[in-house]
């Protein structure tokens, strides 16, 4: 257990750095005490405070508390999570390690006969996908063990759990292979999110810009795995690059960039992690957003829009990977582009970098499509809240 603690204070340190890494750690370290309370749907999270926890746990649970249920999350070791039981009658569990504690606790919900959803928004449940990836091959033996049954795969395979949710359809799919009924719940901009946008875009529109500006292109990583993703599009960057000097590069995360691109840094500029409001304000102060990911590998095709919408929310246009979830999320051409293949981002990064015009006209686009369909303000998954409402029914 210690080794395990210690694996993830390192992997949040060397992610985000000292101060940003240990704000997280006290975040963590205070939620392990804070009361859970009562209600109808409580979600057990793995503690890590990052997008996956933000979107899945917190911004649902704001979600349904929007449609009428009484939610609250809890970390997996916190030290009250048996007398949860009790005082619920739903249980959401997103990527929670099958821990002693976790094995004790869905026990006694099986007992008490509640109900049990598994949640995720990625392949880490299965140990077969996760093998085939660089970070598990380049793991240490600790770590190789730590995914040896997937992440919540434990719970996943459980007989006694029928019903999952996920973040996109591709990965919905992949759940249904193991015999089970799945929600999609899409990731949404928080109501928060949305007021620090508006407040970031009222603040740019008072900003006097000067002529003939540099063209920003952004691209937010994330986390250091993204680095194979980034390297698809090195390319068509180095070329958009040579041909347009006034082209700058904005690099966030923990993001090692190719040589070829090491002769443009002059022109680079990278980014560390941030809290949350300047993650917005970074992506304001680009003019085109990047989404590359490997198309065909199934981490990458399970993976949300939330990209897309992040940016769009700034009235940012993005160019992303022709991935099922983006094709299925963005309008080619009207409300951003997809591409795929080096000559197809070259020709639509080349297409917004000249056309100031089309950036402005997609940007309002994806920022509309944003509010409609990516806020929780605006949210309608009625099958899932009314499976929800029937459930808490069933216990009263």
């Amino acid at each position: 257990m210690l080794k395990r603690y210690l694996g993830k204070i390192r992997a949040i340190f060397g992610q985000e750095g000292f101060f940003y890494g240990l704000k997280k750690i006290i975040k963590v370290f205070f939620s392990m005490l804070h009361p859970a309370g009562s209600g109808d749907v409580l979600f057990i999270s793995s503690g890590i405070v990052g997008d996956s926890s933000r979107y899945r746990v917190l911004n649902v649970a704001e979600e349904l508390s929007l449609h009428g249920l009484k939610c609250s999350s809890v970390v997996q070791e916190h030290p009250m999570l048996m007398s949860c039981a009790d005082k619920f009658n739903i249980f959401v569990f997103h990527k929670v390690s099958y821990i002693p504690q976790i094995q004790k606790f869905i026990k006694k919900l099986k007992k008490e006969n509640k109900e049990i959803i598994f949640e995720t928004d990625d392949l880490l449940f299965d140990p077969g996908y996760i093998k085939q990836q660089d970070f598990f091959k380049n793991a240490n033996e600790f770590e190789k063990k730590f995914f040896e049954n997937g992440i919540g795969g434990e719970i996943l395979r459980d007989p006694y759990v029928k019903v999952c949710t996920t973040s996109t359809v591709f990965l919905a799919e992949k759940i249904k292979e193991y015999g089970k009924k799945v929600f999609v719940v899409s990731n949404k901009l928080s109501e928060k999110d949305i007021e620090i946008a508006a407040g970031i875009l009222e603040a740019k529109k008072l900003t006097k810009l000067k002529a003939n500006e540099a063209v920003r292109i952004g691209y937010f990583s994330g986390t250091s795995s993204h680095n194979k993703d980034f390297a698809t599009i090195t390319g068509p960057l180095i070329q958009i690059m040579e041909k347009y000097e006034n082209v700058e590069l904005f690099l966030a995360g923990p993001l090692d960039i190719e040589n070829g691109l090491n002769k443009f840094s002059s022109r680079t500029i990278r980014l560390s992690f941030v809290p949350r409001e300047k993650h917005f304000a970074n992506i304001a102060n680009v003019d085109i957003n990047l989404a590359p990911l490997e198309i065909g590998n199934p981490f990458c095709e399970a993976r949300s829009e939330l990209k897309f919408f992040e940016a769009g929310i700034m009235k940012i246009p993005t160019i992303a990977a022709a991935t099922q979830t983006f094709r299925e999320a963005i309008k080619d051409g009207i409300d951003g582009f997809v591409a795929s293949g080096e000559k197809e981002w070259f020709e639509k990064i080349e297409r917004l970098v000249i056309d100031e015009n089309l950036r402005k006209e997609i940007g309002e686009r994806a920022c509309k499509k944003a509010i409609e369909k990516y806020s929780i303000k605006n949210s309608n998954n009625e099958e899932y809240y009314s499976y929800l409402k029937n459930k808490n029914k069933s216990y009263k």
